[in-house]
């Protein structure tokens, strides 16, 4: 019997929501999806687990810094073809953060931005709008949907 394997890549993403139901996005700076809008999140290095690259690609994209220990996580994603690079898997985390939290745009964004969850961009790079779908389910009551409306 002939084995195959294939290169898996793991990767992370967040999603930063604050209380009045804003959710934080990035425009990404390189390709794939060059110029659109993203969820924050990266791959995740040798050593770290989900929680601290989750907290450390929020750090570093965004500016918003959070205890990785409060991070939920969502979930994980891993539907072949999700990126054009090739496999890649990413567990998702949600970071709730006060609405007040400052944000500047680094590393691999070229701008972040709060948006409202009902007003997002039309279209989102990879799969982050379903990942958001996910997230703002279960999101405290009267800041995102309840169902599927999103």
């Amino acid at each position: 019997m002939t084995e195959s394997f294939e290169s898996v890549r793991f990767t992370v993403d967040v999603v930063a929501l604050r209380t009045d139901g804003r959710v934080l996005l990035i425009e990404r700076r390189w390709p794939p999806f060059e110029g659109c809008w993203a969820l924050p999140g990266g791959h995740v290095d040798p050593g770290e687990t989900s929680r601290e690259a989750a907290a450390r690609e929020l750090g570093e994209e965004t500016g918003v810094r959070v205890d990785p220990a409060d991070l939920v996580q969502l979930g994980a994603w891993d539907t072949p073809g999700r990126d054009p690079r090739g496999r890649y898997v990413t567990v998702a985390h949600l970071a709730e953060v006060p609405d007040d939290t400052p944000i500047a745009a680094g590393d691999d964004a070229r701008t972040a931005r709060w948006w409202q969850w009902n007003q997002l961009p039309e279209q989102l790079a990879f799969d982050h709008a379903a990942i958001l779908a996910t997230a703002l389910r279960g999101a405290p009551a009267g800041t995102a949907p309840t169902g599927t409306e999103f």
